[in-house]
């Protein structure tokens, strides 16, 4: 099949879901993006890429970051790093206070907000700058030195940290968090405020489709063992309580932000971006579901 053909298809039949989600309005600076725009790209492990519609408009990638920090944290704790945090779905939401309290104070998983904090703390304990760091790697994977931080956004969000601050300060109470938590919530606001394009965060992907190997710099970022690892919990919780709903539907491993962005992985194959601000009721982009379920159908595509 012609993939960039397709890719040109599924971006012309995208408008056909706008108006049925609605966009982020928690944090002010993510209100004020337009609403229906959308965007996709496809890189392979042969560093084949293909883009349609506003693949190479950034925006805010959000809760897509906890990919990146997780990645991160496993390259420099290893297997001590789950000692602090668990590798189950949740069933409950992102920002959920509720099940933390009863398992006292270890997050369900690394990809809901309690267990990226703790990632993020863990990250505070290792680097003398966390938030440099995430930058500089970030870069690296997507080859693209310009990617930087929305300090509007990351100002933004800590202007609105009360929840995620309860969230850090339980599990402080629990011994489950170690820095100070106003420092980490800045470098984990800073993570989630990183503005990148549909291109970009497939490239930056990639070293989950060629396990752990990285095709911009060659580097060897995560073992093989450790990128399977990672994309066996991006696909069970990978999409907040809805990720049953999409393993069913594009059958991938995934990740979503509330900036209308999800990444998928095809190990050995490539990876995928796609981005459109609507969200659904989870909290994952409408037409982007859409749209990844779509590119699996037309290229029979599972793990399955």
């Amino acid at each position: 099949m012609d993939l960039q053909q397709l890719l040109t298809d599924i971006n012309a039949a995208a408008p056909d879901h706008f108006g049925q989600g609605k966009v982020a309005d928690y944090i002010p600076a993510l209100a004020s993006v337009p609403a229906r725009q959308f965007g996709i790209a496809v890189y392979t492990v042969d560093g084949d890429l293909y883009f349609s519609g506003m693949a190479q408009k950034r925006f805010s990638i959000q809760s897509i970051s906890k990919a990146f920090s997780l990645a991160m944290a496993i390259n420099r704790h290893g297997d001590a790093l789950w000692e602090r945090v668990g590798k189950e779905p949740s069933g409950t939401a992102f920002n959920s206070l509720v099940q933390l309290e009863f398992e006292h104070g270890i997050p369900r998983n690394p990809f809901i907000n309690a267990g990226a904090l703790v990632v993020a703390d863990s990250l505070c304990s290792r680097l003398s700058a966390p938030v440099h760091a995430m930058l500089e790697m970030v870069r690296l994977r997507a080859g693209e030195a310009s990617i930087l931080i929305d300090r509007k956004v990351a100002d933004s969000e800590y202007e609105h940290r009360y929840r995620n601050a309860a969230m850090a300060n339980l599990m402080k109470s629990f011994g489950n968090f170690h820095n100070d938590v106003d420092r980490v919530l800045r470098a984990y606001f800073s993570y989630c405020a990183l503005s990148m394009n549909c291109v970009e965060l497939a490239k930056a992907f990639s070293f989950l489709a060629t396990g752990g190997k990285c095709l911009q710099s060659g580097e060897q970022f995560l073992s093989r063992r450790q990128a399977q690892q990672m994309n066996a919990l991006l696909f069970t919780s990978g999409l907040y309580d809805a990720a049953g709903d999409f393993a069913y539907r594009v059958g991938m491993p995934g990740k979503s932000g509330v900036g209308g962005g999800i990444v998928a992985v095809l190990p050995g194959r490539f990876t995928a971006c796609v981005w459109s601000p609507e969200l659904n009721e989870y909290g994952n982009s409408v037409a982007g579901i859409w749209a990844l379920e779509e590119l699996s159908k037309a290229l029979d595509l599972s793990l399955f």
